[in-house]
């Protein structure tokens, strides 16, 4: 009887239970657009300096690493605006700035 009564409880929730949507959160588009700018330019990515949502998908700005230097002040970085549709595939991407890690924003 113990059993009956499992397998009707685990019928009746799974029956009642509803699906989570499958939109993909700011945070999963962050690491997407990291991880597909990475592959192309090969150059790691620092962080996520901006996120929005756009009528087809997610608009991303990567900070990446181009060229490494001593002291790490004077090193070379540059931010991407990565297109990623509602899936979060990469659509386009563009160098929008290039900068020094040690210079303050004009």
């Amino acid at each position: 009887m113990a059993e009956q009564r499992s397998g009707r409880a685990a019928r009746s929730s799974t029956g009642t239970r509803k699906k989570a949507p499958s939109r993909k959160g700011p945070e999963h588009a962050a690491r997407a657009a990291c991880q597909s700018l990475e592959a192309l330019i090969s150059h790691p990515a620092e962080g996520v300096s901006a996120i929005r949502r756009s009528d087809d998908g997610w608009a991303v700005v990567v900070d990446v690493l181009e060229v490494p230097r001593i002291p790490d002040t004077t090193s070379l970085l540059a931010s991407y605006e990565v297109q990623l549709d509602r899936s979060c595939e990469l659509l386009e991407y563009t160098r929008v700035r290039r900068y020094r890690r040690g210079a303050a924003d004009e």
